[in-house]
């Protein structure tokens, strides 16, 4: 399920990627981003720039099966690169994605690492991508991070939907060890109207698990803006953090975020 269309994906993309750049002038490039300890903020620039331009990569030659994007240079290192260049470089890469989805459409047939073979997933995976990165370099700055509530909702939706895929329990067999007797998590958007349903139910006493959204009891309920929410899940921000409330069971969520992750 997506809220949003093809060409608000496109269009997204760009306006993350543009707050991204904008969090980025004046700051101290090699500081370390607390959210992604191992990276300093120029290697936060580049792994985004970098999957935009391997994507973009993808679209426009169409490929459909798994392949090492080999057109993505300028992406390993970080002490070249000056303040200037590092943000015409972010830029690029965000609108060759872009421009190559919103060409494309959304029904094209191309790899992906999810259960949709098409350009529509790349659409949405970079707009989801692009605006967590974009909490981690607000991280890194100290400033204060908000995403529009269809966009976190959707960007919610899309995290439950990858971790409960086979290609993902496949891929990290560790996402099994979510699974445990009692373990519901219940999480729910307190800022958001009742036409966006911002309420998500996440069963995750067996593998794979099962979510849907609504209003129900579980063990354990966050509750928060929709984007304090989001970043919880993300683990972006402690679920201890200002303005979320935990209650029930708080080490099942601890044990449930500990494992819900790549």
């Amino acid at each position: 399920m997506t809220l949003l269309s093809h060409e608000r994906y496109c269009r997204e993309i760009i306006v993350q990627n543009d707050l991204v750049r904008a969090a980025l002038r004046g700051a101290d490039l090699s500081a370390t981003v607390p959210t992604c300890p191992d990276w300093t903020l120029t290697q936060l620039a580049l792994h985004l720039s970098g999957a935009h331009r391997g994507v973009a990569e993808i679209v426009r030659n169409r490929v459909t099966e798994f392949t090492v994007p080999n057109d993505v240079p300028g992406t390993e290192g970080d002490g070249s690169w000056d303040a200037d260049t590092l943000d015409a470089w972010l830029a690029e890469g965000a609108r060759m994605v872009a421009e190559a989805l919103a060409e494309a459409g959304p029904d094209v047939h191309v790899w992906t690492f999810g259960r949709e073979q098409n350009t529509a997933f790349w659409a949405r995976r970079m707009t989801h991508e692009t605006a967590m990165h974009r909490a981690d370099a607000f991280a890194a700055v100290g400033a204060d991070y908000t995403l529009d509530a269809e966009v976190a909702a959707d960007c919610l939706d899309e995290w439950l939907e990858i971790i409960s895929t086979p290609q993902a329990l496949a891929f990290k067999p560790e996402l099994v060890e979510m699974a445990a007797p009692g373990r519901t998590l219940h999480l729910h958007a307190t800022d958001t109207d009742a036409g966006l349903n911002a309420e998500w139910l996440i069963d995750s006493t067996t593998a794979p698990l099962t979510w849907r959204r609504a209003h129900e009891k579980a063990a354990v309920a966050v509750r928060g803006t929709m984007s304090d929410v989001l970043r919880v899940v993300y683990r972006r921000l402690p679920a201890d953090g200002p303005g979320v409330e935990v209650l029930g069971d708080r080490e099942a969520l601890d044990a449930w975020l500990e494992k819900a992750s790549f």
